[in-house]
């Protein structure tokens, strides 16, 4: 009897105990694919880049046209893109400005850069990339002299890349100052001091890296641009930069006619001017035994000699020039292309008057500076007293001698290092007074890795802060449709066993109280 009076509620138990070990299997199960899916398409996750952009940059110098090619990722940091250099080519022949006589000409040497360039950028990114074209002191004496010859030749160069695959953005003619933050903006970059890859291989902001100042040689320029020591004192003779989300004033200053092509042609019509005669010069800062015959157009004819020029100037004249060899007086000739009494012995005066803080810190000296420091057989930095011994040494010596000391030698640019030496001497040491102690700060280079350092990197990186940045691409292990539907799916099925489970426990209750009021009143 008395099993028979508990036998229902036994039955009752295993049919209730079963239902709810599925439910509870089932709910555990669920919330482990939950969790499992939501981890998996977290960190399975594939961040695809939108891609490379490229730009591409024209260097028109006054000497010659360079092309360069950046490419960048189509994400930015802090908008501004990190940039890389590809390709580089120069363009035969002479600058831009040269063609003022004939500008329809200077389209044609383009062609063999650009078909390299057209090989080297995707075929579907051509229309998309962009092309600037810079040019520099050449192009600004010319627009001083002959406006209309250099806007004629700027719009031959316009109608040339307008028929181009790519995005012709312009041909301008950049200022001096900008020339110089733009090549400031290269060497720190290359450097790592405006960005580093960290442990994670992201990019980040160097934390207490010092800035390096800029010293550029071009043909007709230079410029020196470095931080002042106290930039807020220096605030009016500073430009503002921002780069990856940081400002930076840079004091720069760009010398017209001080460029080492420009400055040569200076001394030789100061040279003529004090010569005897008008046919026969000798010049102390050629080779010794070299000879050789210019037109009085050459060095006269430019803007930057207009003061130098004699009352009876024939252009087309021959003027035979005499290499003597001679450094106490070459440095002595050099020294008369500078005013360095405009400054009346003012700490904080370059010459001809340009006010100019203390120079500080580290310095890289690219373009013409390094080339004329590897003609002298030094590289790197070194201290002052080598390289007057150096510069001493190889302005002592013949033109036939000058062959076997130049690992390359060209005739055009073998004549003029000893000039181009004694230049660079007095425009450091007596220009921005550098001396025996902060020489050695100077370090004299024309590329990081295998990027140039030269303004047009600095010019494609201020450009990027322009161009729009593409969003990342996030490629995930399950499609976004499905993945919502298996979360929605499994959340159902384990909603739905935990309401069961909250059911039989409720029915489990009441079954145990009913069983305690039967126990109660059964008759003994």
């Amino acid at each position: 009897f008395t099993f028979l009076k508990f036998f229902p509620i036994c039955c009752f138990r295993m049919l209730t105990r079963t239902p709810s070990v599925i439910a509870q299997v089932f709910l555990l199960l669920s919330i482990v694919l939950v969790i499992a899916i939501a981890v998996i398409q977290i960190n399975q996750q594939q961040i695809l880049s939108p891609g490379l952009k490229y730009g591409i940059v024209l260097d028109a110098g006054s000497s010659r046209t360079t092309v360069y090619v950046y490419e960048w990722p189509a994400e930015k940091e802090n908008d501004t893109g990190v940039v890389s250099q590809t390709f580089k080519c120069n363009v035969k022949g002479p600058g831009i400005s040269s063609y003022e006589s004939n500008p329809g000409a200077l389209a044609k040497p383009f062609d063999d850069c650009l078909n390299k360039v057209k090989e080297r950028i995707p075929v579907n990114l051509h229309k998309n990339t962009s092309v600037y074209l810079g040019a520099t002191a050449g192009m600004r004496l010319l627009r001083l002299q002959n406006e209309t010859a250099a806007n004629e030749v700027l719009a031959s160069i316009q109608n040339y890349f307008r028929a181009q695959p790519f995005e012709f953005r312009g041909a301008q003619i950049i200022t001096g100052p900008e020339e110089g933050v733009y090549g400031w903006i290269t060497a720190n970059y290359l450097m790592g001091n405006f960005l580093e890859r960290n442990l994670w291989r992201t990019w980040v902001h160097p934390y207490g890296k010092e800035t390096v100042g800029a010293l550029d040689l071009g043909g007709a320029s230079t410029q020196i641009s470095f931080i002042p020591e106290d930039s807020q004192e220096n605030f009016n003779s500073t430009l503002q930069v921002k780069l990856y989300g940081y400002s930076y004033n840079v004091y720069t200053h760009s010398f017209q006619c001080y460029g080492r092509d420009e400055a040569e042609k200076r001394l030789l019509a100061l040279l003529l001017q004090k010569s005897n005669t008008s046919s026969n010069v000798d010049n102390p800062c050629y080779p010794q035994n070299y000879n050789t015959s210019l037109t009085m157009k050459y060095f006269s004819g430019s803007l930057c000699t207009q003061s130098l020029r004699p009352a009876n100037y024939y252009p087309n004249q021959l003027v035979n020039f005499h290499g003597t060899g001679d450094p106490g007086l070459c440095q002595e000739m050099v020294s008369l292309l500078f005013n360095f009494t405009a400054c009346r012995d003012r700490e904080d005066c370059s010459f001809n008057g340009i006010h100019q803080p203390t120079v500080k810190g580290n310095f890289v000296a690219f373009s013409g500076f390094y080339y004329t420091i590897n003609a002298l057989n030094l590289s790197g930095h070194f201290s002052l007293a080598d390289f007057n011994s150096s510069m001493w040494f190889f302005c002592s010596q013949s033109w036939a001698q000058l062959h076997f000391m130049l690992p390359k030698f060209e005739e055009i640019y073998a004549r003029s290092y000893c000039f181009s030496a004694n230049f660079i001497y007095y425009l450091l040491v007596h220009g921005y007074n550098f001396d025996a102690e902060t020489w050695p700060q100077i370090h004299f280079q024309k590329e990081v890795g295998n990027s140039s350092i030269a303004w047009s990197l600095g010019y494609m990186l201020s450009l990027t802060t322009m161009i729009p940045a593409e969003g990342k691409l996030i490629q995930l292990p399950l499609k976004p449709p499905l993945f919502a539907g298996l979360l929605v799916f499994l959340t159902a099925m384990a909603l739905l066993c935990f309401l069961f489970l909250v059911y039989l426990s409720i029915v489990s209750r009441n079954r145990k109280n009913i069983s305690c009021v039967e126990h109660v009143f059964i008759p003994e």
